[in-house]
């Protein structure tokens, strides 16, 4: 009889318990976009925690890419590695920069293959904090890069005439473009269905855009239909407006250029990028 008692008393406790649980209660508080995008964002800078290889395309490639064309092409054009590095360096950081922005869509198609994107779907979040946390941790791999590539220059002898805030401003220009960039590979990651087609198309458009500009040389050093696509080439514009931020003679019409282009990558591929989203 007491065990029978016992075992009625328990039910009840645990009907208790469970009844508590599922009682209906205040929703938790839907969070905001800014905390939703800062929120993947960390997730994003967790990934690199946990896979630390990740970090070779913005340590080595940036090192690597500085030393061999300044020691390759220095002496040729400029008559010394040490002169030919004064113009040279803020493209070669252009470069290595805006090369790396095609992990972006990399690492979404990854995600879509996985099915963790069918989760994040499922979530009360504001839609557009996913992709924007992509770009916000990634903004932490552009700086390393960045900052690498400055501090290699330093050492060879770069000297910014522009001095700290010159270089600083540089830097941030560069990081302002590389995110509005970047909206072009996060639509290109829902469009397309492998890594490996994201990388091809990434590696289609960036090569022409870094090479056919005037990160290596002067334009006007090169033939005249040439010049046409140089000189309309986004790539030659951010290049401009670093060198003169980093010279202490800032291009206002360079700057508008880039800050204009800029704005219009973000509303027109941002724009694209969550309407595949939402249909994917």
């Amino acid at each position: 009889m007491s065990t029978a008692t016992e075992h009625t008393t328990t039910y009840a406790t645990a009907a208790e318990a469970l009844g508590t649980v599922l009682a209906p209660s205040a929703k938790p508080p839907r969070p905001s976009a800014w905390s939703a995008s800062m929120t993947f964002g960390w997730r994003a800078m967790l990934k690199i925690k946990h896979v630390p290889e990740q970090l070779f395309d913005v340590t080595a490639f940036p090192l690597m890419m500085t030393l061999m064309f300044t020691y390759l092409f220095g002496g040729a054009l400029a008559g010394s590695p040490t002169e030919y590095l004064q113009y040279l360096l803020p493209g070669i950081m252009v470069t290595s920069v805006v090369m790396i922005t095609m992990y972006t869509g990399v690492e979404v198609n990854k995600d879509i293959e996985k099915g963790v994107f069918d989760r994040f779907r499922t979530l009360p979040i504001w839609r557009p904090s996913t992709m924007i946390g992509y770009l916000l941790g990634d903004i932490l791999r552009y700086t390393m890069a960045s900052t690498v590539i400055l501090l290699v220059g330093l050492v060879l002898g770069f000297r910014p005439q522009g001095g700290i805030a010159g270089a600083v401003g540089g830097i941030v220009v560069l990081l302002g473009f590389s995110f509005a960039f970047s909206w072009i590979w996060t639509m290109f990651g829902l469009l397309l269905r492998s890594e490996k087609s994201v990388m091809g198309i990434s590696m289609l458009v960036l090569m022409p855009l870094t090479f056919l500009s005037n990160v290596y040389v002067q334009p006007s050093t090169m033939p005249g239909w040439l010049q046409v696509f140089v000189n309309a080439n986004p790539i030659t514009h951010l290049v401009a407006s670093v060198r003169s931020l980093m010279a202490g003679t800032p291009d206002v019409g360079e700057l508008t250029w880039v800050l204009v282009a800029s704005v219009l990558m973000i509303a027109v591929f941002g724009t694209l990028t969550m309407r595949l989203y939402n249909r994917k």
